[in-house]
């Protein structure tokens, strides 16, 4: 510290103020929201950590100074976590006969109070899933809507609401044989399922939808609120997601079949939540076989990715793309996944 000029030592102080944040950060997926809210709420901002992390040590690297070693070492530590954030590799693309194409996609009520202007939105998406060809497609925050035009599926819509009936829906090229709701208390997010049959298979596909955070993808949200209110409402809305999140593993615990998970979890994947559904045994489409960011929400000041798509060990990834489109405030996702076969 005795080399470095003013500057400097101001700018380590904060670099250590990122790098301990962000330690402490690499645990709260093993802490309990409804013990730890208040420190849960850290979890969002892994993924503006990780950057500026790396931002540190490529300052530092310039500079030839051993500080580097600070955010190194703690990025390191977290190697996981930054792998998740953006990969590195080519996204795969395994073309394969047998593969079945999973689309999730938050459509916000097809913009129906024109968030987005100057778009059909209903019309869009539309057209934009008759053009990716998606076998099975699990959508949040859907409105049914006459316009919406999806020839040759399957469907099963689970809404509710007295002004704009919304809610979640599956569709399918598959036969639907069974369908329910897991239906979770005093509030309109929910979990849904349906069982398709394709061949000679069962599969369980789920369209899980965890409490809203309420937070403006597009203004800084401590403009708007005190921070302590702020930290205390999303901290509040993390306890909510834990319940949540055990109503659907109890759910999911009970179901005989092959499974995929679908969802928006309304936090990130260094959250209690996302480790507790992925747990052992799914695998997260996005960290098999994508690449970049693969940032599924319009945050404006990080990338962020909320919206998932797991399945467990009967199948293989053979595919994953985050589609840049904007007709809603989330950005839909697609995976190509492929039924094992026995001995496979």
């Amino acid at each position: 510290m005795k080399k470095l000029n003013l500057f400097d030592k101001l700018l380590f102080f904060f670099n250590s103020i990122a790098a301990t944040t962000l330690l402490l950060a690499y645990i709260l997926p093993y802490m309990e929201p409804k013990r730890f809210a208040f420190l849960s709420v850290l979890s969002l901002t892994v993924p503006f950590l990780i950057i500026v992390n790396l931002l540190f040590v490529i300052y530092w690297l310039l500079k030839v100074k051993k500080q580097l070693l600070l955010s190194l070492i703690v990025l390191l530590i977290g190697f996981n976590h930054v792998a998740s954030l953006y990969k590195i590799s080519a996204s795969k693309q395994v073309e394969d006969e047998d593969n079945i194409a999973v689309m999730n996609y938050n459509v916000r009520l097809f913009n129906v109070f024109k968030w987005i202007p100057d778009i059909d939105a209903t019309k869009e998406i539309s057209q934009f899933i008759d053009d990716k060809k998606p076998d099975i497609i699990s959508m949040q925050e859907y409105r049914p809507d006459k316009t919406l035009v999806l020839k040759g599926y399957y469907r099963f819509e689970a809404v509710g609401g007295k002004k704009i009936k919304n809610g979640q829906a599956i569709f399918s090229k598959f036969p639907i044989i069974n369908r329910g709701s897991i239906e979770f208390p005093n509030t309109y997010n929910n979990a849904i399922f349906a069982d398709i049959v394709k061949g000679k298979d069962t599969i369980r596909i789920y369209n899980v939808h965890l409490q809203s955070l309420k937070v403006d993808a597009n203004t800084d949200p401590l403009k708007n609120e005190a921070a302590e209110n702020l930290f205390r409402r999303v901290g509040s809305t993390f306890r909510l997601q834990q319940a949540q999140a055990d109503l659907f593993l109890n759910h999911k615990a009970k179901s005989p079949y092959k499974t995929i998970v679908c969802g928006d979890f309304n936090n990130t994947a260094y959250s209690y939540v996302y480790k507790e559904i992925k747990g052992n045994e799914l695998k997260d489409a996005f960290v098999e076989a994508g690449n970049g960011f693969g940032r599924t929400f319009d945050f404006k000041f990080f990338p962020v990715r909320i919206d998932f798509i797991l399945v467990d060990d009967h199948f293989e990834i053979n595919g994953f793309r985050t589609f840049d489109i904007k007709l809603s405030d989330h950005f839909p996702i697609m995976s190509k996944v492929k039924v094992k076969q026995i001995g496979g």
